[in-house]
């Protein structure tokens, strides 16, 4: 039970720790330049899955090829990550792989719906509430989309990421690899 509890204690701090660096970096320190932020935020992802992916891979053989690699971020990183293996992986065979997290866990307790943001709010005040939800929202995904192509560069892989998160809670990140 306290190995447990010890867990879920960790987990929120994490939650907590990722909700304040994207509020500290679109709220504060680029409030007026939202693209600097969002380049910040992917590139402390970046780090974050570079240095996992070292340790992870440490005892493993390195892949033979670009599936290998993804299905490794898909059920081993995912599971270290989230707890959870990445719900479901596509791809088109030409360097696209699509994956899909149906209860991302940073997503999970966003709202979009301005009506849930503040009780408050008058119509025009609405609109603004609803684009800046949907703003932070998106720019929360720069940090996953940062570890999936830090670790994915750690392995060998050059490529590019990113997400889509017209479903709430679900997610899918797109990786494009770079030839």
């Amino acid at each position: 039970m306290a190995k447990w509890m010890g867990r879920e204690v960790a987990e929120s701090c994490v939650d907590g720790v990722v909700m304040e660096m994207v509020a500290a970096y679109c709220g504060g320190f680029y409030a007026a330049k939202p693209e600097l932020a969002a380049r910040r935020i992917e590139a402390i992802g970046f780090q974050v899955g570079h240095q996992l992916t070292e340790r992870y891979t440490m005892e493993r053989p390195r892949f033979s090829d670009h599936l290998e690699a993804i299905k490794f971020i898909c059920k081993d990183f995912w599971s270290e990550l989230f707890k959870k293996q990445i719900d479901n992986l596509k791809t088109n065979h030409r360097g696209t792989f699509v994956l899909q997290d149906n209860r991302f866990r940073w997503l999970t307790r966003v709202s979009v719906d301005p009506s849930v943001e503040s009780m408050d709010a008058t119509e025009s005040d609405s609109t603004t509430l609803g684009d800046s939800a949907a703003q932070t929202t998106s720019m929360l995904l720069y940090f996953p989309c940062g570890i999936i192509r830090g670790a994915l560069t750690n392995l060998g892989i050059s490529c590019s990421v990113t997400a889509d998160m017209s479903n709430l809670p679900a997610c899918s990140f797109v990786v494009r690899i770079k030839t």
